[in-house]
């Protein structure tokens, strides 16, 4: 099912073009990368995807409903969200408890199912057992991961992320991809993802959008299929 359509799409700062032309759909079932050198305007598409920015002309269509015909839930990670300070006051178990209950209600007590998703949260991204620690105390790359457990807790249908594994060692990108793709095979959600580093994902993704330009226009974007390294101009 198509969550995301974007048709048409160019975004300029001011007078200056930064993005023209750009064609691009997600849908659910499908883990797709987003690429680009520095400066290739990756958040910014993401942004004007979203509705945080507006676009100059194009149309974004996002779906009202997911596949079981519900209210679809987008959840977006920005970059560089996990910035804690030593202060804060919860532990990372109260806070990825807290991103359950926009699904029950924030008056709702939470039921046996929704403990048993948190804790399959922290477990998915290894942090169970840091479960009692203060979200302050924490390094950088704990914080990005019991934000993106919290992200998992809400069980969104739609995961739009901007570099999710900034901080994280080799070992926890490689459990993260495929993570993302085990939520996208197997449970139907749709992930669309910045990151610099292609090939450490490669063989996870189904699609990479590649944006591009030639020489000093604005850029533009091809989707590129995994399973056959085929680039089409999107």
């Amino acid at each position: 099912m198509r969550y995301i359509t974007v048709d048409n799409l160019s975004f300029y700062y001011d007078k200056e073009p930064v993005l023209e032309h750009i064609h691009y759909f997600l849908d659910s079932g499908e883990f797709v990368t987003l690429t680009g050198e520095n400066g290739a305007a990756k958040t910014t598409l993401i942004k004007a995807s979203l509705g945080i920015l507006r676009p100059r002309v194009g149309k974004v269509e996002i779906s009202k409903t997911n596949r079981a015909g519900k209210k679809l839930r987008l959840a977006y990670l920005p970059q560089q969200i996990a910035s804690f300070n030593a202060g804060f006051p919860s532990t990372v178990y109260e806070f990825v408890k807290s991103g359950r209950y926009p699904r029950r209600g924030w008056f709702r007590k939470l039921n046996s199912h929704d403990e048993e998703h948190i804790k399959v949260s922290l477990e998915a991204v290894g942090m169970w057992e840091h479960r009692k620690k203060r979200i302050g105390s924490l390094s950088g790359g704990q914080k990005q991961r019991a934000v993106i457990a919290r992200m998992f807790a809400s069980d969104p249908d739609v995961f739009v992320l901007d570099e999710p594994t900034a901080g994280m060692d080799a070992g926890s990108k490689d459990e993260f991809y495929r993570l993302m793709h085990h939520s996208a095979h197997q449970h139907g959600k749709a992930v669309l993802m910045i990151t610099h580093d292609p090939e450490e994902v490669k063989k996870y993704a189904d699609r990479n959008i590649h944006l591009v330009r030639d020489q000093d226009s604005p850029w533009r974007c091809f989707n590129i299929h995994e399973n056959d390294g085929e680039a089409k101009h999107a």
